[in-house]
């Protein structure tokens, strides 16, 4: 199983970027995805989800500026994300679970300048 991110960047504030992770390994129109990032010196924390169904849950700070979607054909789940603020700065994470077990892509940076 492997998740493969991209789409990471540099944008100024008020800008908008596009994430992409493609998934290999796994039947994945199955599986619930979501979206993690790491700011600098701080702990990994959940953005947003997308179940099988396509129901879609975000954390409080993302809540009408991304939007989590997924295309079961081209098996990748996509992160849009509007209105970017400087903190909103991180390393973007994948991740799914397989098997009980947590995977997760390796991550692409966004850096949101002021």
């Amino acid at each position: 199983v492997q998740l493969q991110a991209s789409g990471g960047g540099l944008v100024q504030a008020g800008g908008s970027l596009r994430l992409s992770c493609k998934a290999t390994g796994i039947n994945f129109r199955l599986y619930s995805m979501s979206w993690y990032r790491q700011p600098p010196g701080k702990q990994r924390e959940w953005v947003a989800g997308i179940t099988s169904g396509g129901n879609t849950n975000y954390v409080d700070a993302v809540k009408g500026r991304f939007t989590i979607s997924r295309d079961n054909v081209r098996r990748q789940v996509y992160l849009q994300m509007d209105r970017l603020k400087p903190e909103d700065t991180a390393v973007y994470y994948c991740n799914t679970q397989h098997s009980g077990a947590d995977v997760w892509g390796q991550g692409t940076l966004v850096t949101v300048s002021s």
